[in-house]
């Protein structure tokens, strides 16, 4: 059976971890808190921080990075939804270890015949302390943001299933 079968079927069934859905879209997430994560499937966001639906807001890209579509996200998240708290969790094992954006990039052009236009928004994996910090530097940096000054990062370590928390220079 295709793999979205099955979760359709689960789906059907009534999901164990299903909430009921809260009919005002302007709902504020009970933590005034925004997440931003890895995509990585084997990190369990709601697990790992301990949080339950409605609490925050959970942002994922490739990485964790802050990308121009991340921020678009946390002005919303802010501005319209009354979040305050930034969480940023970055990761050990990342599937973008050892990867820089301009041999990915060469890569795709090679195989498609085209760049990407997302330049500058890929980063390397290989230095999550580091990475962090300028994740950190970018939001406080971000004018849009109103609450781009209370940010925290952390460094899951996959291996030790261990958060380890991550303070800027």
């Amino acid at each position: 059976m295709p793999s979205i079968d099955r979760l359709l079927d689960e789906a059907a069934a009534g999901a164990p971890n299903a909430a009921p859905v809260v009919a005002d879209p302007r709902f504020d997430p009970a933590l005034a808190t925004a997440v931003v994560t890895c995509m990585d499937a084997r990190i369990d966001v709601f697990a790992l921080l301990g949080l339950r639906i409605g609490d925050a807001h959970v942002l994922r890209n490739a990485g964790g990075v802050i990308t121009q579509d991340t921020l678009r996200g946390l002005v919303i998240s802010q501005r319209l939804m009354g979040t305050r708290t930034i969480v940023v969790v970055h990761h050990t094992g990342c599937g973008m270890t050892n990867r820089t954006e301009d041999v990915f990039r060469e890569e795709i052009r090679r195989d498609t015949g085209m760049r990407p236009q997302w330049a500058g928004e890929f980063m390397a994996r290989d230095r999550e302390v580091e990475e962090l910090r300028q994740c950190f530097r970018r939001l406080r940096a971000e004018p849009l943001l109103p609450h781009g000054d209370d940010v925290r990062g952390y460094l899951y370590d996959m291996e030790a299933c261990e958060l380890v928390r991550v303070r800027p220079e």
